[in-house]
């Protein structure tokens, strides 16, 4: 890519206001750049756009209005990791480079992924009810030491989640749609390709789905999948809400078919209020917040400034995503 030579044009499609949108004051003297939050709005400046800059929790809506009229587009970046809503526009096959945050939310997600785990293997319910019942309840806990951990999608958030699970002494299986032999960086134990997935599903202890939404990873895992499973085992899923069957996981959690599951994404958000998830006690859920830490909107707008100057230096960019195949 060529020096710039003088302030590119960009529009940035974020709530205004957004206390993130403040680090973009490290390259004011090099964009001009306008804020837009409706699909209308990003619609109307994005002709004039150079750079489009979607924002954290940015509607998909307003993302491919402003893709469809950006002709003079040249670059692309999501503050979010999933960029599967961009598949469906004349991006994809453009040849216009697209980059996503990977990485700014897999160290909180692996942590999570953890607490997780010692949720079910402490049984921490049992013990505040316990606690706020007033009952002395002495139980036999168990380890996470020994357990295996079998995770689907070994990109970043599977990764941090291993490695964690790998420093309480556990076994990983590692399952990648391109598949390996090996994990050149020595976190899983063993590499699968999907061919084996219902094998990793009944080897696993916990099992985390940590996958981008593609074609491919939606259903993912349904009752036959949750069936393979022990039934002690544990489900957790940080990546997308739609890998799992969710009609097929409730019934798995309703009958025991498995001891429980951790959800952090959901096939509908918000979760409707009185959905039977709320009340499951063999259930731990977050709202999608479980990557939410203090500085999580900066950490992912670092990635951005990053690769700015990466674009300004003619250098090559962080976080390439082919959009044929969804991230």
């Amino acid at each position: 890519m060529e020096q710039m030579t003088e302030k590119r044009k960009m529009l940035v499609i974020a709530k205004p206001g957004s206390a993130y949108l403040e680090l973009l004051s490290e390259i004011a003297g090099r964009v001009d750049y306008t804020v837009a939050w409706s699909a209308e709005d990003a619609a109307a400046l994005a002709p004039e756009a150079e750079l489009i800059l979607t924002g954290v929790g940015a509607p998909a809506a307003y993302a491919q209005a402003a893709v469809e009229k950006a002709d003079k587009l040249i670059w692309l970046h999501s503050l979010s990791a999933g960029v599967d809503h961009l598949s469906a526009t004349r991006l994809n096959g453009s040849g216009i480079p697209v980059t996503n945050a990977k990485g700014a939310f897999s160290k909180s997600l692996g942590e999570y992924a953890v607490a997780g785990m010692l949720f079910f293997a402490k049984d921490l319910n049992r013990m505040r009810e316990s606690q706020f019942a007033g009952r002395w309840d002495q139980f036999d806990v168990e380890m996470l030491e020994g357990k295996t951990l079998g995770v689907l999608g070994y990109g970043d958030i599977g990764k941090e989640s291993a490695k964690r699970a790998k420093a309480f002494g556990m076994r990983i299986l590692a399952m990648r749609r391109r598949s390996a032999s090996s994990d050149p960086e020595g976190i899983a134990d063993e590499v699968w390709s999907l061919d084996r997935k219902l094998e990793l599903m009944a080897a696993s202890d916990y099992v985390l789905l940590a996958m981008p939404q593609t074609p491919e990873t939606v259903g993912i895992v349904g009752e036959a999948e949750l069936r393979a499973m022990k039934p002690t085992g544990v489900i957790l899923n940080l990546g997308r809400g739609n890998a799992i069957r969710e009609t097929a996981l409730i019934q798995a959690l309703q009958e025991n078919w498995i001891r429980g599951a951790v959800l952090d994404v959901f096939e509908k958000e918000p979760l409707p209020a009185g959905h039977v998830f709320y009340s499951m006690k063999n259930l731990l859920m977050s709202a999608h917040t479980a990557d939410h830490t203090s500085t999580w909107q900066q950490d992912s707008m670092r990635i951005f400034l990053e690769n700015f100057r990466r674009f300004e230096a003619g250098l090559e960019l962080l976080n390439p995503v082919d959009l044929s195949v969804g991230y």
